[in-house]
């Protein structure tokens, strides 16, 4: 049987089904591949979408017209914004979800794509051709066959398949092939695409013990609410969250440590069972006490993994220790004293490809054609999987000729730079620099963190996105509508006068120095103590200015607020970052041979010839190229 589509991509996870969505709402006839549709965009991990910098890439797949904040608000049951006793440039929200019901939500939102269909079946092998006279890529991917002989065709292949290839579980000394707990494996395909040159390695995964809550003694835990005030990913939100339930704390202690240590010689990690390299931000239980000997408790998060159902998930405690020894150290724990488990924790060994060797495009440099996205990349997460989909769908799109009207869309390429998104700084880490291990998304990896915040993202993107195609006039006419109730109330506070005899009573209520000379209303809201929430409580105007007909007028008024405290350093770090952009535009692809270059380092010339970048500011962001050869290129490039 043969099929033909303009993109297909391989695999339904959280990468896939951005990809998938993006690709079809740009207009192009796009083919999900997936092994099971019952299980579309499965957490294998942690129900829980968002976190440091995680809860920023997903409200910037949201500007971009994608679906993950969406699925997630619908199916929420705790909320919480982290990081709000710091600056604004790091807040970050994250959202406990209900498991089942988020697969079912995606599944409805894939239903109702146009242009996308969903066929059930396993990718066994790349179909390639030969590109006659090409001087980069010498083959182009064509299409997939799959493990039932069906062939499907098209312009572009995405390739998002998660931990499934070449997937291997271990429990102890227990190896079972598979993608994860109860799923095959995928093998054969990672060996149909190196053998083009693209190469391959081995990373290594794990997820904690299950708990059937009727056994646990929440009297001995310590209760962890959400958030009071109805935070939501989604900028096209309109409420219908679900029952909203609490998270629990408690910590290990040292009876739980030795019997887990005891366990240590039969651990995958430590046998040497496992060679490949694991999370460092995530690491196994077994892992954190031989790293820190000295600490006598860790903590753990018990949450919910559901409205409807006993199963809960033990975050802190993963791991591939035998399952005797993770219950019986789990009874040692006066809450779980009396433990039930439905599965214990595993480890997962999978193929990954090196991301060097992609494009900022996510397109291989190796493989006309052919993209990808997700953990196949070497990246850890539900939200950084979730943004290389989201922009590989775009991409692949792009190069099947699909951009509406654009009839030179196979030519272009939709890119986001470091200063635009924390997707941009995903993938140019990912391309510049590689990985060798799985890569987490921080804050701290962004150079420009007060210009890339989590309530600007609309701001940053959605326009781009709506000339793409990819974002709907509904979700443009509301960021034009919201852009527009911003800079009103921005005007009313630079331009509305302060009388001090009118306002110092109240401004000694709000615990601030009382005025001595008039001033701007915007003078006020820069004070630390005060803010426009409080303000508008004693100037009755203000308060009309606040009042947004919409649902959303605390985004509105946090996102204006925001603005106009922190104008100072947004518009010092915009400066900062208009700078790079000149080294950006320099472009310097295909113009040395580096290996000739004496002029260069020895690890510079290696460097930039394995990875040949795009321009100038990205050669100056690999590891191993000084300020020194920078300059020796711009001199070159002079002549």
């Amino acid at each position: 049987m043969i099929l033909k589509y303009d993109v297909i991509v391989i695999g339904g996870g959280h990468a896939g089904c951005e990809a998938a969505c993006a690709s079809a709402n740009m207009g192009a006839k796009t083919c999900l591949v997936t092994m099971d549709m019952n299980k579309i965009a499965q957490m294998s991990c942690n129900p829980a979408i968002g976190g440091i910098a995680k809860g920023q890439i997903v409200r910037e797949i949201d500007a971009l017209g994608g679906q993950m904040g969406l699925v997630t608000d619908a199916t929420s049951i705790q909320f919480r914004m982290l990081n709000v006793g710091k600056g604004p440039a790091v807040w970050s929200p994250r959202a406990q979800c209900d498991r089942g019901k988020f697969i079912w939500e995606w599944r409805k939102r894939i239903d109702e794509t146009e242009n996308l269909d969903v066929w059930q079946d396993q990718a066994d092998e790349l179909i390639t051709e030969p590109i006659p006279g090409s001087h980069s890529a010498s083959v182009r991917a064509i299409g997939v066959r799959t493990i039932w002989g069906t062939e499907i065709y098209a312009q572009s292949i995405v390739v998002t398949a998660g931990t499934f290839l070449n997937g291997l579980m271990h429990i102890g000394r227990k190896m079972v092939a598979g993608g994860r707990i109860a799923e095959p494996a995928v093998p054969h395909f990672t060996e149909s695409i190196t053998q083009h040159g693209v190469v391959a390695a081995r990373m290594k995964t794990g997820t904690p013990v299950r708990i059937d809550k009727r056994s646990v003694h929440f009297g001995e835990l310590e209760e962890q609410p959400g958030e009071a005030r109805p935070y939501q990913f989604s900028y096209m939100n309109k409420g219908g969250a679900l029952k909203q339930l609490p998270c629990w704390t408690v910590n290990t202690n040292a009876e739980v440590h030795e019997i887990l240590k005891s366990g240590l010689a039969d651990s995958p990690l430590y046998n040497g069972q496992i060679q490949s390299i694991g999370p460092r931000y995530c690491p196994s239980i077994e892992t954190k006490l031989v790293t820190f000997p000295d600490r006598d408790k860790h903590p753990l998060f018990l949450e919910p993994e559901g409205e409807d159902t006993n199963e809960m998930y033990l975050n802190g405690f993963s791991s591939s220790l035998p399952m005797d020894v993770q219950i019986e150290a789990l009874k040692k724990i006066p809450a779980f004293r009396d433990v039930k488990v439905y599965r214990p924790g595993y480890a997962i060994e999978y193929d990954f490809f090196d991301p060097t060797q992609l494009n900022h495009s996510l397109e291989s440099k190796i493989v006309d054609g052919l993209f990808m996205a997700g953990q196949v990349n070497g990246t850890t997460g539900y939200e950084e999987a979730g943004g290389q989909g989201t922009l590989a769908g775009i991409n692949a799109a792009l190069k099947a000729g699909c951009a509406g009207s654009d009839t030179d869309s196979a030519n272009r390429q939709f890119i986001l730079h470091r200063d635009e998104a924390y997707i941009g700084v995903l993938i140019d880490d990912l391309v510049t620099k590689g990985v060798d291990e799985p890569y987490r998304m921080f804050t701290s990896r962004a150079e420009y963190r007060i210009l890339l915040r989590q309530d600007d993202a609309d701001a940053r993107l959605t326009e781009k996105a709506y000339q793409l195609g990819i974002a709907k006039k509904e979700r443009y006419d509301w960021w034009m509508e919201k852009k527009q109730a911003i800079e009103e109330i921005e005007s009313f506070c630079k331009n509305f006068a302060i009388k001090p005899r009118l306002i110092n009573s109240a401004l000694e209520a709000l615990g601030t120095t009382p005025l001595q000379f008039g001033c701007k209303l915007i003078d006020l809201v820069n004070r630390p103590q005060l803010n426009l929430k409080n303000l508008s409580e004693v100037i009755p105007s203000l308060k009309e200015v606040l009042n947004h007909p919409s649902n959303r007028q605390e985004e509105i008024t946090e996102a204006a607020e925001i603005r106009m405290k922190y104008k100072g350093y947004i518009d010092r770090e915009r400066l900062v970052a208009d700078k790079m952009h000149r080294l950006e535009n320099i472009r310097i692809k295909g113009k040395f041979n580096y290996e000739e270059l004496q002029g260069l380092s020895t690890e510079c010339r290696q460097k930039l010839q394995k990875i040949q970048p795009d321009t100038l500011a990205q050669a100056s962001r690999i590891p191993g190229v000084s300020p020194s050869d920078i300059n020796v290129l711009l001199v070159l490039m002079g002549r």
